[in-house]
């Protein structure tokens, strides 16, 4: 089986996992790192543009320090990424050195992306370093990103990478061939799949949590983000980081690990919209009724108050919530337009209730979540 790659901009984004990059805990795997250049090194000749997005900061301070297995505590794991950047770094430097590639350092945080002008200007600097033939090497900021070395996002961190830059494809370079249909550890009648054109309940069910002590995502990050990609067009292939050749043969269109892409984008994406998908973290969540999702998802509405059924977490006006079905499926996110009281306190009303109600009546009739500010990844 074989894909179509595009080939109008011809921009990729290769995210690789802690555990691809490492022989163990804490040792940087050097002689991965050279196949790995020689790979990227081959598709930028073939007319791709490829922007890293790595992980292993942590385990490369952890072996420039001398310490054998990985610390819980914060102030360690950040003194770690805090030797491990420059260090890691400098190996990829020497790494494409050979073939007279310049690499560069892009580090993001959560507070960067959150910010729509730091968003653009992220956007315009990525894509400036790869017209002068620069491969960004983006990691997160785990010196500082608490939040970020607690619960590893890396994968997000690509997608963003991805949508920032208008990518054509995005390839997880993982320690599992892919998606499998049950977790292969445990069932030896898992089969792969091969590809997901829709990602619904059925699909997040069988995703994973974390299973390595290297790094600190797991298979649910990998499909999260593949559902945004899906929604802005653009190809995601998960597959095992040893695999020969893997990134070659992908770029190609060969059939290697599990390939998402979504039969046809089902909403128009902006770059907007793409920003509210994964620049900020959801404060809360809206759990809205069949009929409210409807109108979202098969009718490109916007959200009013009156399809609220429940308000999950604390969040202010102009917040980024999830929107979720009755069974708690997350299948929208967007920008809120009024606190979390309020709107809880709204919930179980008609609008013509809202309106005879002094204090709610301003909820009755405006968006909740209005349709510019929202993405559907239906």
């Amino acid at each position: 089986m074989e894909h179509s790659v595009s080939q109008h901009s011809r921009k990729v984004v290769i995210k690789i996992g802690s555990s691809t990059l490492t022989t163990s805990e804490s040792s940087i795997d050097y002689a991965y790192l050279e196949q790995l250049s020689k790979q990227v090194a081959l598709v930028k000749q073939q007319g791709w543009q490829p922007v890293i997005v790595t992980s292993a900061a942590i385990a490369c301070g952890l072996e420039a320090l001398g310490i054998k297995k990985r610390p819980s505590d914060m102030p360690s794991l950040q003194a770690a990424a805090s030797v491990g950047q420059s260090a890691l770094q400098a190996a990829y430097a020497r790494a494409f050195e050979p073939f007279g590639i310049t690499t560069s350092t892009v580090l993001l945080t959560r507070r960067d992306t959150a910010d729509r002008k730091a968003y653009l200007h992220a956007h315009d600097t990525l894509l400036r370093l790869l017209d002068l033939g620069v491969v960004p090497i983006v990691n997160e900021n785990d010196t500082v990103s608490v939040e970020q070395i607690r619960f590893g996002d890396n994968d997000t961190l690509a997608a963003l990478t991805a949508c920032l830059i208008e990518a054509d494809l995005m390839i997880i370079l993982s320690d599992i061939d892919g998606l499998y249909t049950d977790n292969p550890a445990i069932n030896p009648n898992a089969t792969l799949i091969e590809q997901v054109d829709k990602i619904g309940p059925e699909i997040l069910s069988i995703a994973g949590g974390a299973g390595s002590t290297v790094g600190s995502g797991g298979m649910i990050t990998k499909i999260k983000a593949a559902r945004v990609l899906m929604a802005a067009g653009i190809p995601m292939v998960i597959c095992h980081g040893r695999t020969p050749n893997n990134i070659v043969d992908i770029c190609v269109g060969d059939s290697v690990g599990t390939r998402f892409v979504a039969a046809q984008k089902p909403h128009e994406i902006t770059a907007k919209k793409l920003w509210l998908a994964l620049g900020d973290a959801a404060r809360g969540s809206l759990v809205v009724d069949d009929g409210a999702k409807e109108a979202l998802v098969a009718h490109g509405k916007s959200l009013l108050c009156v399809g609220v059924k429940q308000v999950e977490g604390i969040f202010d006006a102009g917040d980024i919530v999830d929107i979720k079905d009755s069974t708690g499926h997350v299948f929208a996110r967007g920008k809120i337009t009024a606190q979390s009281d309020e709107v809880e306190l709204a919930c179980g009303y008609d609008r013509e209730a809202l309106r005879s109600n002094r204090i709610l009546s301003h909820l009755a009739d405006r968006s909740l979540v209005h349709r510019d500010d929202l993405i559907v990844f239906e």
